[in-house]
């Protein structure tokens, strides 16, 4: 998957690249949403009317030049009006991203706006989000309305747009899409948490919690070496991680992946950097209780090297936000696995931890592991361990697919869980917990 800088690639390749993702992870449709990027010189490159959303190439994207002269084979968006009223009133946005994914349209069918304070880094990324009445598509009127939203709300960058979709801008086209990846979890994560029950929303001080625990005070080290072995691992983290955005098991804005390396050194996922576009070079390296020197290691780092200190079969780690997991955890219900033998082999019986208890107590989470491979973290994330990664993640793709039943399952009637003789059967039948 190419990786998206914005400071070398063309606005056209951008926009390719970010419609792309967007499509394929099932936010929009073949003929929905559009995308715009506003260039240093005043012309908005914006993606065609009525073509292939799964198929755009950079020669597709139409450029509409800051005297209105149309460049490139196609019309531009029908949406263009209002994508152009959004940079009229705000001027220091230079990207728009509007789509119609199907939490988000939700929101927007029953006229309500998703609480962001639902999982904790989403307030910050999102912000407030405003809502626009409605109007006819491609009309000036709806530019009008949009436009009305971010004027008079300055601090706005997402907008619910009344029976249509979302429309969120950017200081770039990445900060656009990650505003908009998460702001459409926080809309996943709060309706499955409504369909099992009552979502719970994380407070002023939780939230700010968690804004405090980025690291800054670990011990660098200097002469770093990258043999072979290191170097595989690098490679293997990267392609898990951007095997779990395909999968719609992490977002660009939150996900952490580790690997023991040897004895209890590991290497481990940075925080900021889009999970999309991690690249090896990207990998820190923690060795000897001590970061590689300039960089900086996921705010989780110190519950990595505490659970591969106590832990001397566990190999790898995830902490992840994937909806239908993140339903349970911001909703208290209980994540039963006995559904099918597959979920509770691997899984075993998943506790929910109270929010916070990884910042307070460093050691509970590490001896809460030695039972069991997955903890469900109340409103921040599901971990999962295993002896290898391919075996963490498979472990990862059950929980989401066992949660995902569940939910679909809800509306059906009450879970008949295999009951605790069968249990015991599939124990010893596998060797469970040996």
């Amino acid at each position: 998957m190419k990786q998206l800088d914005t400071k070398l690639m063309h606005p056209a390749e951008q926009i390719k690249v970010i419609i792309g993702r967007i499509y394929r992870s099932g936010m929009t449709t073949t003929s929905g949403g559009n995308v715009s990027i506003m260039d240093d010189s005043g012309d908005m490159w914006i993606t065609p009317s009525g073509i292939d959303k799964g198929s755009l190439t950079e020669k597709d994207i139409m450029c509409v030049k800051a005297d209105g002269t149309i460049i490139g084979p196609h019309k531009p968006s029908s949406e263009y009006p209002f994508h152009k009223a959004i940079y009229q009133m705000r001027p220091g946005m230079k990207a728009v991203i509007h789509a119609h994914p199907p939490a988000l349209v939700s929101f927007s069918i029953t006229h309500k706006i998703p609480n962001t304070n639902i999982i904790p880094q989403a307030r910050r990324i999102c912000g407030r989000i405003g809502f626009a009445p409605y109007d006819t598509p491609g009309s000036q009127g709806l530019g009008k309305k949009i436009a009305a939203e971010f004027k008079n709300h300055p601090d706005y960058k997402a907008v619910i747009m009344e029976n249509h979709g979302v429309v969120l801008c950017g200081e770039d086209l990445m900060d656009a899409y990650q505003r908009f990846e998460t702001l459409e979890l926080c809309a996943r994560t709060e309706l499955n948490a409504m369909v099992l029950g009552q979502p719970t929303y994380l407070t002023e001080e939780q939230i700010g919690q968690h804004e405090a625990s980025l690291p800054t005070d670990y011990p660098h080290f200097m002469g770093v070496t990258y043999p072979s072995d290191e170097r595989a691992i690098r490679t293997d983290i990267v392609k898990m991680v951007r095997r779990a955005c395909d999968q719609g098991l992490m977002i660009s804005t939150y996900g952490t992946v580790s690997v023991r390396w040897r004895g209890n050194d590991f290497l481990i996922t940075p925080p900021g950097k889009p999970r999309w576009d991690i690249e090896p070079q990207d990998i820190v390296q923690v060795k000897n209780g001590m970061v590689e020197a300039g960089k900086i290691p996921s705010r989780s780092v110190a519950m990595h090297q505490a659970i591969y200190q106590s832990n001397p079969k566990i190999n790898s780690i995830i902490l992840t936000q994937s909806p239908n997991l993140m339903g349970f955890c911001t909703s208290g219900v209980k994540f039963n696995v006995r559904t099918i033998p597959e979920s509770w082999i691997l899984l075993q019986d998943i506790p929910i931890i109270p929010y916070g208890l990884q910042y307070e107590d460093p050691l509970a989470i590490p001896e809460m592991v030695k039972k069991v491979p997955c903890l469900l973290l109340a409103n921040d994330s599901v971990l999962v361990t295993g002896d290898q990664l391919l075996n963490t993640f498979d472990r990862l793709e059950v929980a989401e697919f066992s949660a995902k039943s569940l939910i679909m399952a809800a509306p059906i009637g009450e879970l008949k869980p295999i009951n605790d003789q069968q249990v015991e059967d599939l124990r010893v039948a596998f060797h469970v917990g040996e």
